[in-house]
């Protein structure tokens, strides 16, 4: 066992993202094995890379849930989380932007910024997260890394920094000019063969041009080279590195990269990027939280004399047990010491300390800020939850996580493995944010809920493989919400005698509201707007809202078209009817929900379905039959790119209408067409 209190300033926390098959995981495998984490290079297609370790993972080719490792490169120490590509598995992505301090997106050098990468890009901008650009896939027909650049600033709305040129195209790509150093680097076929040479006298020319537009991109974010660019002052490779870097870390700038990971091309001067480029936790703005009870806010710098606080990020199941992790910001956490999770106000102990490669475990007997920990024994503690000394408590940022679209019911093989069946979906809900399950009162069967088709196949493939669980699967069913599409005002009065003349119970109150539709993924609002009724004091006033607030929330579970939540709507409390020891608190309650259902349904609701951003890559000869089939499924069309010997079509299309779109597309295609889907929002369509 070993203590692995490593100097913050060289610590590198970085995510790997990407849209999936755009090489995440094969740029890993490579940095591993060129920082001595691994003596034999994995390969996705053969089911063997390291990071893919779930056999779901290994016979997919894909990456379904995210990995933690370490390697050392340069003596800074780099914490990688490698994360999925596809949709259904956006969570993953999320809960560990969280918890970094800078990220490489990868591009495919012929697809480009695709749906996931830019969806990923967006998280990472609400997380604050800085970020550099890897263009991947060099050596493909079609690659172009001049494209990827364009459409980084088309997309994400910064202003991409190309550092390198890269040398031939397609088949014959070999290496790049690195424009900072103005060399060349060329590789063999092992990933360590990099040579530095002279750059060939032919891109002499055009490498000096691509450096000068380097300067000026440079210059224009960042105040100290702009000067010393105005004094015509020649600007060294050092103040070129450190303006990139402050420009990078102040989000205006992506510096991009490229290279052919699966070719062994292009990693090392990756490595020496996230060193040179990404903040290390002391560079990283200080965590930020509240105090309890005081509700004053308060930042932990990375300080190992600070008192010990970290974030916990993700819940794993491994084998059945319970494996937390989470990124210490402040202080040291060591081996048996008592924490406190202020989010759920519980006592824990700090059991065995580990550090993960991937689905294999480290045992260290300390960590300290900036790192990426593990451990088995937290009991209560949950994705989100703030772990910290008890006597220094504070309670950070939790996270937010997106809504299920899809549900099936699951019935288990016998009555007597019903139970089991529960217990074992509760175990994934808890590891797994976006997964939900409940029993249906009426037909007694169990609704599990999830982010798609894939999501809800590999848990359903998790439990038969890791529970030895068998049951059946219902047809897929979408989850709706519905609003209302006008506004309304309604007021509804309860006077009623319940009860017979021995034991009567008299129920009076009234409540009047204005209902109001708000724009798409709005949410709900409820508020008051109106005056105090006489004789009602501030104390009972307050009360008597909260009874009415609850009463709304409470109805909004299910609206009166089909019973679905009620989204997107103002609910405002425009007066109540009062009366002096007569009013009690369930007849105003009551009153609040048959308002409520009168304005439902006097503002004329409708059904709000999952519409899903669909892009299609479909060979040219093929355009005419994928497009009309999409027509069929009530897709809108927004666009069609023409890309060379394929053509990109953008859709939106309700969710229901695509399922078993896979076998489809391979149908209509040949198998030589691909696409993608994410959810674009709640709407009627």
């Amino acid at each position: 066992m070993s203590s692995a209190i490593f100097p913050v300033n060289r610590i590198r926390n970085m995510g790997i993202a990407a849209h999936i098959d755009a090489g995440k995981t094969t740029i890993t495998e490579r940095i591993l094995y060129l920082t001595g984490r691994i003596h034999r290079i994995g390969e996705v297609h053969d089911g063997q890379a390291v990071m893919d370790w779930m056999e779901q993972e290994k016979e997919r080719g894909i990456t379904i849930t995210s990995a933690a490792t370490f390697c050392e490169w340069k003596k800074h120490e780099i914490n990688i989380i490698d994360t999925p590509g596809h949709v259904d598995f956006t969570v993953e992505v999320q809960r560990c932007l969280r918890v970094l301090d800078g990220l490489v997106m990868v591009f495919c050098g012929v697809g480009g910024v695709e749906p996931q990468s830019e969806t990923v890009w967006h998280h990472a901008q609400s997380y604050k997260v800085p970020t550099i650009a890897f263009v991947n896939k060099m050596d493909r027909i079609g690659a172009s890394m001049d494209s990827v650049v364009e459409q980084i600033e088309e997309r994400c709305g910064i202003v991409p920094v190309a550092l390198q040129m890269p040398i031939g195209s397609e088949s014959n790509f070999s290496g790049v000019v690195d424009l900072i150093l103005m060399k060349a680097l060329l590789w063999g076929e092992n990933v360590e063969d990099m040579k530095e040479e002279n750059i060939p006298s032919e891109l002499l020319e055009e490498a000096e041009l691509r450096r000068s537009k380097l300067i000026e991109l440079v210059a224009e974010n960042d105040d100290e080279v702009m000067e010393a660019y105005l004094e015509e002052r020649e600007i060294t490779e050092d103040e070129l590195k450190k303006a990139i870097k402050r420009a990078t870390l102040a989000g205006r700038i992506m510096p991009v990269l490229c290279g052919s990971a699966l070719k062994n091309k292009g990693i090392q001067p990756l490595l020496d990027a996230v060193v040179w480029y990404l903040p290390s936790p002391k560079e990283a703005p200080p965590i930020e939280g509240v105090v309890p009870k005081s509700e004053k806010r308060e930042k932990r710098p990375p300080d190992p004399k600070g008192p010990p606080t970290a974030l916990a990020f993700k819940v794993s199941m491994l084998s059945g047990h319970k494996l937390v992790y989470f990124r210490i910001y402040s202080g040291v956490f060591k081996e048996g010491m008592r924490l406190l999770n202020t989010t759920c106000d519980r006592k824990e102990k700090l059991g065995t300390l580990l550090r993960m490669h991937s689905n294999r475990q480290e045992r260290v007997d300390a960590l300290g800020p900036g790192e990426i920990a593990a451990t088995t024994s937290l009991r209560w503690t949950k994705t989100g939850d703030t772990l910290c000394d008890p006597s220094k408590p504070i309670v950070l940022e939790g996270m937010e996580f997106p809504e299920p679209v899809i549900s099936v019911a699951v019935e288990p093989r016998s009555q007597s493995e019903g139970d089991s069946l529960e217990a074992a979906l509760a175990m994934l809900a808890e590891e797994d944010p976006t997964f939900s399950f409940e029993r249906d009162e009426e037909t007694g069967q169990i609704i599990v809920s999830g982010m798609g088709e894939l999501h809800l196949e590999v848990l359903f493939e998790r439990l038969r493989r890791d529970v030895n669980l068998e049951f059946t699967v219902g047809q897929p069913q979408v989850v709706r919400k519905e609003t209302i599409t006008r506004p309304v005002e309604v007021e509804e009065l309860v006077d009623r005698v319940l009860g017979d003349e021995d034991e009567q119970l008299l129920l009076f109150g009234g409540v009047s509201l204005r209902l109001e539709p708000l724009e798409r993924d709005a949410g709900v609002e409820i508020g008051w707007e109106g005056d105090i009724p006489e004789g009602v004091d501030e104390g009972r006033h307050a009360n008597l809202l909260n009874v009415i607030r609850k009463a709304i929330e409470d109805g909004l579970t299910a609206g009166v078209v089909e019973g679905y939540p009620v989204t997107d709507l103002r609910v405002l409390v425009t007066g109540y009817t009062y009366e002096h020891g007569k009013t009690t608190e369930q007849a105003i309650a009551m009153a609040a929900s048959l308002a409520l259902k009168k304005g439902l349904e006097k503002g004329e609701s409708v059904l709000l379905e999952p519409i899903m951003e669909v892009e299609v890559i479909v060979p040219s000869e093929h355009l005419g039959d994928v497009t009309g089939d999409l027509g069929s499924r009530r897709a809108r069309i927004e666009g069609i790119t023409d890309k060379g010997s394929v053509q990109v079509v953008k859709a939106y299309v309700p969710l229901r209408m695509m399922f078993g779109y896979t076998t489809t597309l391979r149908s209509l295609t040949k198998g030589r067409g691909s696409h993608s889907m994410q959810l674009h929002r709640f709407d009627a369509f």
